[in-house]
């Protein structure tokens, strides 16, 4: 079980994120400020994501604690990226290797706190 819902957390967050960078695109290319579609096309991937993840992986119905407590998620997750970057940055002067080995750090931590947190 605890496979396939991983599988499912996983393919969840490469779909929103197709739809963030896609919403991006999308809203640059008709001249809309890249900071603005960079707003949107994250706002909608994460509303999207919340969805998804409350329907889908974890067979939930909405409820305002579980939207705060998977912001809370969110916000963690940034936290770690972010120092994870940092401390790639200073170490080696890679910023990206950090931010791609802060991907399964990001995407294990979000699922294990999804599943007995979030979601409880």
């Amino acid at each position: 079980m605890v496979t396939r819902q991983f599988a499912l957390f996983i393919g969840v967050g490469i779909t929103c994120a197709v739809i963030d960078i896609g919403l991006m695109q999308l809203l640059t290319s008709i001249g809309t400020h890249y900071l603005i579609a960079t707003t949107v096309g994250f706002i909608v991937g994460l509303a999207v994501n919340f969805q998804l993840h409350t329907r889908i992986t974890f067979s939930t119905v909405y409820s305002h604690r579980a939207l705060m407590r998977y912001m809370v998620v969110v916000l963690t997750n940034y936290l770690l990226t972010l120092l994870t970057v940092s401390l790639f940055h200073t170490w080696l002067d890679v910023a990206l290797l950090g931010k791609v080995l802060s991907l399964p750090l990001v995407a294990i931590n979000g699922f294990l706190l999804s599943k007995h947190w979030v979601y409880k």
